[in-house]
This record gives structure tokens, sequence and C-alpha cells, in this order.
């Protein structure tokens, strides 16, 4: 193990031209290299990255003077109104994130869920500054007509090498939203191949015509199922698939497409098993009824594994199973969106590995965020196009993400963040457990056990909470009307979770 580590070992950050923080910072050897724990000692107590802060750091009120002229200048030019807080990326480290005005916060929140070895992590600087990374940004590749040499090598050696079981060939996209309207497209063409009787029947004159005035049977009259509280992005289809928060969809003209339950269930889980069984049936009842009797036939449904926008709501294996077998039935596509819980956050690679369906997975899987690019995963050859630049556009992805990627994927692996993360996850769920016991109404409808650190809960003062953490160190965010979300990266460990329960506490004492 000793030698691994010599051998992972990179260029110091600072050499790399990205400053490290130094100050409240652990003493170690090297400040390159995240360290794998040695065999002999308790599973990850050693810190991944020992020069990485002790703790939190507020110097000033946040934002302070600087932050705000900064913010000043910087809304002369851009919209700052959606604004959480500014940050100094060359100050940031680890799980660490650090402001203008010298503010270092234990970041549980993570670019939305997006970062996943850390800030300035230095396995993904050294993917940065390699020449094949040099070389997809400066000479980026219109991929569908002018894909580079290497790039199946760069798939099968990435972003493929985690490809969801049954699931072997991928469409790289530009973003999570895009992700998920390249894989309704697929799933339209697929559903009007099958109609037309094979990939190979030929468009009729009709469809052709047709299709230029937006109007059937070349622009039919098909849907995506989603499901109520769902997110799937802000471009038009993925937004009409979008039930979370109006703000999203005022003013945009949306497609005529149903929307099912999604199950409330009842907490804690084990003393309303009955009642949340029943729910789910009636979801998936309703379910079942709109794809067999919805005006506008269903193509496909797209799910999330946890309605991560729209509240952090859970439902079971048994439910997602259900779905399945109700897709298969009524023979619609599913596809499962793991734009945000995919990539190891809930203890697994990919979130729907808890509901066990290895032997009939989806049809389609969506990933962005922690993945650092985006697309779709799918089996069936079928899923490809019958003709080309039907799924198309300039880029088709980026090679520099990919490369990205696939540089995450090794770090993932090299440190066995999966297992800390669910490792850490049962750590702080406990946790919060107690502090719940503790402090009674704080914490209501504690949910994502088993489910690594994907954790929420509902707050009766939840935007005073996300207001207020800062203070004591804390960058978090909420989902839905009222949870408090967890979006830790996975380098998050027990030290980390000890520091995050110590400041929940301060503000509930509060």
């Amino acid at each position: 193990m000793a030698a691994l580590r010599h051998a992972s070992r990179i260029t110091p950050i600072a050499r790399l031209g990205v400053r490290s923080i130094t100050s409240t910072s652990r003493p170690a050897a090297s400040v390159a290299t995240a360290t794998a724990p040695e065999p002999s000692s308790e599973p990850f107590s050693t810190p991944f990255y020992p020069q990485e802060a002790l703790g939190p750091r507020v110097k000033t009120a946040i934002p302070g003077p600087l932050s705000k002229k900064a913010i000043a200048d910087l809304d002369r030019v851009f919209d700052t109104r959606s604004l959480n807080m500014l940050a100094n990326y060359h100050n940031s480290f680890g799980n660490y994130i650090a402001d203008p005005d010298g503010n270092l916060l234990l970041d549980v929140y993570a670019q939305i869920a997006s970062i996943p070895v850390g800030y300035s992590n230095p396995a993904l600087l050294a993917a940065a500054t390699s020449p094949d990374m040099a070389s997809a940004i400066i000479n980026r590749p219109a991929l569908g007509n002018f894909p580079q040499h290497d790039w199946a090598s760069i798939l099968e050696t990435g972003a493929l090498k985690v490809a969801p079981a049954g699931l072997n060939q991928v469409f790289t996209a530009m973003a999570g939203s895009d992700a998920n309207e390249t894989a309704y497209k697929a799933a339209f063409m697929y559903k009007r191949q099958q109609q037309r009787g094979s990939a190979e029947a030929e468009f009729s004159s009709e469809d052709i015509s047709s299709s230029m005035n937006n109007q059937s049977p070349g622009s039919p009259h098909m849907s995506i199922l989603s499901f109520t509280h769902a997110f799937h992005g802000r471009l038009f289809a993925s937004l009409s698939t979008t039930r979370s928060k109006p703000i999203h969809k005022l003013d945009i003209p949306a497609f005529d497409w149903p929307q099912a339950p999604f199950p409330a269930l009842q907490y804690p889980l084990h003393e309303f098993e009955a009642e949340n069984a029943a729910e789910e049936e009636r979801c998936l009842a309703a379910t079942e009824d709109l794809i067999q009797n919805y005006h506008n036939k269903v193509a496909a449904v797209v799910v999330e594994p946890v309605q991560s926008e729209g509240g952090d709501n859970h439902a079971s294996p048994h439910f997602f199973r259900q779905l399945r077998e109700i897709t298969r039935r009524n023979d619609v596509l599913m596809i499962v969106d793991e734009v945000q819980t995919g990539v190891g956050a809930t203890g697994k690679f990919w979130a729907h590995e808890h509901w066990d369906m290895a032997d009939d997975p989806p049809d389609m899987v969506t990933f962005s965020k922690k993945a650092q690019t985006a697309g779709y995963y799918f089996g069936n050859p079928a899923l490809r196009p019958n003709k080309p630049y039907r799924q198309f556009n300039t880029w088709m992805g980026d090679p520099a993400r990919a490369i990205l990627f696939r540089a995450i994927i090794e770090e993932i692996e090299r440190l066995d963040l999966v297992s800390n993360t669910k490792m850490t996850g049962e750590y702080l769920y406990s946790g919060l457990e107690r502090l719940g016991e503790q402090y009674p109404g704080q914490i209501n409808n504690l949910r994502g056990k088993g489910q690594g650190t994907f954790i929420a809960w509902d707050s009766p003062n939840r935007d005073e909470i996300l207001k207020k953490a800062k203070a004591v160190g804390v960058n978090i965010g909420g989902s839905g009307e009222k949870a408090v979300r967890l979006r830790p990266m996975l380098i998050f460990q027990r030290h980390h979770a000890d520091i995050f329960l110590d400041a929940m506490e301060k503000l509930f004492k509060a």
C-alpha cells in the first residue's frame, strides 16, 4: 500500500499554480496527494488530504467587505440575484470552500452536488495539465463529424468503465438537462420506428411534410411521463417533465405530457410500513392508468431514484421494481435520471443499484453533475437512431470533460470512495438521529438511511438554518419547500461529519 501511495503522488498543488490553504491545516510530509487508508487502520480514519484545513474559519460576516465589492462589480455584467456566496477557488481545497474575505466553510452542498473528489484535487489537476487535456481543449472536436483518434479509448477507460449493469453504450452530452432531452429524443425515435415496423422502415412522404409544420404524424402526439415534484432540467422537453417549483416553469410553453403521483412516504419508515406500502401501490396504479389512457401516447417514463430538487423524496426499491414491470407490461421505456444521485453519493456508484434490478435494468440512465460531463447510457442497439444526424449537434459532448471524468473514476477507485461514502453516511445519519432526539422539532422526517451521505430532513425554519449555517462555518443547501439536504463530496469523512454535527447543534441550541 505504501508503494502504491508513493507511486500515485503527483506534483504539489502550489507548483501547478493553485494555492493550497496552509493556515489551520494538518501537518504532513506532502500536500499533494490524497492518502489511501492503511489496511491495518480503522477504515477511512486517515484523512484523505492531510493538508486540508482542520476546520472552518469564519473571520467576517458572509458576505464580507471584499465579497460585497466583488459582487457589486459582477452585478454590472452578470445577474447575481441567485448568488449564494462568492468563492475564491484558488484557496478552496478538499471539503472546504473559501471566499475573498478569508472565510473557509465546510461545504456539504458542493456546487449543488457536483464536486466529487474535493476542491483543487491534485489528481484532477494532473489530468487537467496533461497533453491529452491540452489537445482536447484547444482542438475541441465536433464529435459527430470529426471525433479524435482516441475517443473510443477515452470512453472505454472512463465513462463506460462505470456504465450501469446491462448498459454498454453511451451518448455524451453537455449538461444534465441536455442528457435528459437527448434521452427523450431517443425514446420517441425508437417508439416511432417500432410503429413503422422496424428500424429499416422508411419515413412516409406524409411524415416528412408534416414534420416541417410541427404536425402529426411527422411530429407525433407522444409524451414522456414524469412524477409530481420531479426535476429533470430547464430546457423545453426536460422542463415539461419538471414539476418541482413554479418559478422554473412560469411563462415557458410546455408539452402536454402527464404527471403521475410520486409516493409521499411517512417517517420513520418502520412505523408506517402498511401506510407507505398502500401509498406506493396507489401511485403505481395511477401511473399505469396514465400510461394506458393518456391522450398523448406515453413513450417513456422518467424517474429519479431520489427526487432531489423536489424535496428529497424517496420511494422503496419495491416501488421502482414494480414501476419497471409496468413499463415492460405496457411496452414503454424506463429512463432513470441519475444526474444528481449518480457517481457514488448514495453508497453505490449508481443509486438505482439499490433496487436490485441488474437482471432487468432501465432502458436508459442519464448522468451529469459529479461526472463533470453528461450523457445517457443505454444497452439496446435499437436506441441508436435509424439514420445519422437525428441525434446530433456540433459538440455532442466534450472530450476534455470526458478525460476529467476518467480521472474522477480513477480517484474514486484508488481511495475506495464509494465505500467511504457508505460508511460515513451511516455515521452521519446516526448523529442526526441523536440530534433529532435531543432537539425535538428541529429534525423532522429524517430520510436517506442506507443511502450514503444522500441525507435530508424537514425543518420548520429551513431558510433560517441555511442562512445562519455560514456563521458557524458550514455551506449547506435546501430542496423543495422545507427540506435541508446534504450533498457532501465523496471525500467527506467522519471527522467532517463531527464538525458538521457540532455546527448543527449550535444552530439548534440558538
